[in-house]
């Protein structure tokens, strides 16, 4: 791998440790601290007795983990929405399970701290005062592997629930209330058919880089086949409701600024591809990447913009995953390793790359499995790609 960024393991075993998904903070600030979980096992589904480690890791010391609490809500793909507060370098946020209900837990990282507020968040304004969040319940019947095990979903048999929804969370009071419901979103007309016999939930909430409003995925299952998706935006405060794509494949997705979302979909003009969509417009979007982003991945904006964060699946036969960074100016891209994910990686327990980027874009920090030690971290060294 000599023709690659320098590489580091930042964990290490027994234990297994991973982070999650692409668009939350895992480094701090400064650049020197990274969250990350662990547990004891692998490649089965988490039970509601199943409890992972929470921990921070000290780049400048030896990659030390520092243990600072336990959750039992929590999934393989996006852990319990650990997360840095945006511009705190002493606040984290992570999901728990207290009694019939998940909630949010804020650490102070420096002073041992913690507060509990009574729902759970899925991701937080780019000012850290707001969380959003769905229905945790729902989304583990709908979707295992992305919702938490413990608490069964009580609208297990309504198609599309009036009391459930995306909600919003004052991180300061406590304060939650229901913004958009998913039955509000189900009536909305379905140009390709009709979807009123399906089963409906959230899934994928993320905030615009300036907060004033919000992306969220409609999706919907008809028996116990696969799910069609329609990509959704809404104000702050869930109003003003607008359909970005309702071709039923988005799937992974970035905000670049307040009002372009770049993500991986079909479109009847290119097929599957990622493209650029612009807020509260019909008007047609844009291919991105053509010929070299070409398979879908968790994709980001680093700061400035010029250089788009990517990742594979696993490829056929070999199973190599690869993230890459893509200069959006000149279309050049720059793959960061090639790391073969194990045949037991799969499904729901699959170890995808997931890569996130530093606060100051100079590295990369992937899960992967590539050793032969489970998953565990590495950190990737790209500030001499993008100088």
């Amino acid at each position: 791998m000599s023709d690659y960024p320098p590489i580091r393991a930042i964990t290490r075993g027994p234990e297994f440790h991973w982070f999650g998904y692409y668009d939350k903070w895992q480094i701090d600030p400064s650049g020197r601290f990274a969250l990350g979980m662990a547990v004891d096992f692998e490649h089965r589904s988490p039970s509601a007795d199943d409890t992972v480690a929470l921990g921070v890791i000290d780049m400048e010391d030896g990659d030390t983990w520092s243990e600072f609490g336990r959750t039992r809500a929590w999934c393989w793909q996006q852990g319990c929405m650990l997360q840095w507060i945006p511009d705190s370098d002493t606040e984290v946020i992570f999901n728990d399970r207290e009694g019939d209900a998940f909630v949010s837990r804020i650490y102070n990282v420096k002073t041992g701290a913690i507060r509990t507020l009574s729902p759970a968040i899925y991701t937080l304004s780019p000012d850290g005062k707001t969380a959003i969040g769905a229905d945790f319940r729902r989304i583990n019947h709908m979707r295992p592997g992305y919702g938490y095990a413990g608490i069964p979903d009580p609208n297990r048999d309504v198609r599309a629930p009036d009391d459930v929804g995306v909600y919003t969370v004052d991180l300061e009071t406590g304060a939650s209330r229901l913004v958009v419901a998913i039955a509000e979103v189900a009536a909305i007309p379905y140009p390709h058919g009709d979807i009123s016999g399906a089963r409906h939930y959230f899934n994928h909430l993320l905030f615009n880089t300036d907060g004033s409003r919000f992306i969220f995925l409609h999706r919907w299952r008809f028996g116990e086949g696969g799910f069609d998706t329609r990509m959704m935006t809404a104000n702050a405060d869930g109003s003003n409701l607008h359909v970005v794509d309702d071709y039923g494949k988005m799937s992974h997705f970035i905000w670049r600024d307040p009002e372009t979302i770049l993500g991986w979909a079909y479109h009847p003009s290119h097929g599957n591809k990622f493209y650029h969509y612009r807020d509260l417009s019909e008007a047609e979007p844009e291919v991105i990447g053509d010929g070299v982003m070409t398979v879908n991945g968790h994709c980001t904006y680093l700061p400035g913009n010029e250089w788009i964060l990517n990742d594979t699946y696993p490829s056929q036969g070999d199973r190599n995953q690869i993230p890459y960074l893509y200069q959006v100016a000149t279309g050049k891209r720059v793959d960061l390793g090639i790391f073969p994910s194990p045949e037991p990686y799969t499904g729901e327990w699959r170890c995808d790359l997931h890569p996130r980027y530093s606060p100051d874009g100079q590295f990369v920090v992937i899960d992967s499995a590539h050793k032969g030690d489970g998953r565990q971290m590495y950190r990737i060294e790209v500030g001499d790609v993008v100088k």
